[in-house]
């Protein structure tokens, strides 16, 4: 089973050429960082021109790489949904193309759950149902895996997610975009100790985040503290939170084979470290993707269509693109006014 895989729901244009049996065989990516670092944060319509402009030359490369053509895919996969609408737009209508183009099947993946099952391309042993903290910028989430298009959420953010929550902090501290590797690298300088941060929600009998008060005390402190100490000091509230948050989750997920991260804050290694830690304690295996399928991808959007495909899971050439897409729609509603479902 071969699959071609795009991905452009945020600032990152990826195309992707997949295998059932998890090979990358050709993966092309390309970032936007530079035309966004001038204002701080995603500008959506920025995003969606560039990738007008970068994802017919991606593909194009992704089969030469690879070596076949669109006549040799299985099925064409495409993110449509959540994200900046203009760019999944984007990405949703060129796989539609592709797939009537050379009748080819298609696929419409939830971009939550590509990070949901990029862990089960990096790791053949991972088997449902297991237990997922998808941690980036638009979402915090914990959620009970337990199959393809399974997925019973737990917790979600009551306001901002944590991604974001980087995100404002380094530019708050002047750290620069994208904002949480800025972060990582100044807190290894900083003294975590050094600035008094809140842990919203901390020992809370509910499993649910907070980050917008964190936030918040972040703006109130830089000004009186070295950026250092004031991204080392939040990188550790941060972890505190998200490790208080998934103990109390793990009382509720019995049968879980392990305990998983994904989404781009899993490429922080603290926070990998403090989840390593806390599987270890429950006894869990700790299953993390490698750090460059953290990030939005296309490897992962051709995995989650592979999955999808292989399971008789198909998509008609009216399948919408969604700005907002919960995994699980039937979940409770929590509350706070911000919810990222």
């Amino acid at each position: 089973m071969l699959i071609l895989g795009l991905e452009s729901s945020c600032d990152e244009t990826a195309a992707a050429l997949v295998t059932g049996d998890r090979r990358v065989l050709a993966h092309r990516l390309a970032g936007q960082e530079a035309a966004h670092r001038p204002y701080g944060g995603v500008v959506p319509e920025i995003a969606a021109r560039a990738h007008v402009e970068a994802l017919e030359p991606l593909i194009a490369a992704a089969f030469a790489d690879a070596g076949c053509t669109i006549h040799d895919v299985d099925a064409v996969a495409a993110t449509a949904g959540p994200g900046l609408i203009g760019g999944v737009m984007v990405g949703l209508v060129t796989g539609k193309a592709l797939a009537h183009a050379a009748g080819k099947p298609f696929v419409a993946v939830n971009h939550l759950e590509g990070h949901a099952l990029s862990p089960r391309l990096s790791d053949p042993d991972l088997d449902f149902p297991y237990l997922l903290l998808l941690v980036s910028g638009g979402h915090c989430q914990l959620l009970l895996v337990e199959g393809v298009a399974r997925y019973r959420r737990l917790a979600t953010t009551i306001d901002d997610a944590v991604g974001e929550a980087f995100d404002k902090s380094a530019k708050i501290l002047g750290l620069g975009f994208p904002g949480g590797p800025a972060v990582e690298q100044a807190a290894l300088a900083g003294d975590a100790t050094a600035v008094p941060l809140p842990r919203p929600l901390k020992g809370s009998a509910e499993p649910h985040f907070s980050f917008a008060g964190l936030k918040a005390a972040v703006m109130r402190a830089a000004p009186h503290h070295a950026a250092a100490d004031v991204a080392a000091s939040f990188q550790a509230a941060v972890v505190d939170c998200l490790i208080d948050r998934t103990a109390r989750a793990l009382r509720h997920s019995h049968g879980a084979t392990a305990l998983v991260v994904a989404g781009g804050v899993a490429a922080n290694l603290a926070v990998r470290e403090a989840l390593r830690e806390l599987a270890t304690r429950h006894g869990l295996r700790f299953v993390a993707p490698p750090l460059w399928l953290c990030t939005d991808n296309a490897a992962m959007i051709g995995w989650a269509g592979a999955e999808r495909f292989a399971a008789g899971m198909t998509d008609g050439l009216d399948a919408p693109a969604r700005a907002r897409w919960p995994l699980d729609p039937d979940a409770e509603a929590v509350r706070g006014a911000g919810v990222k479902a």
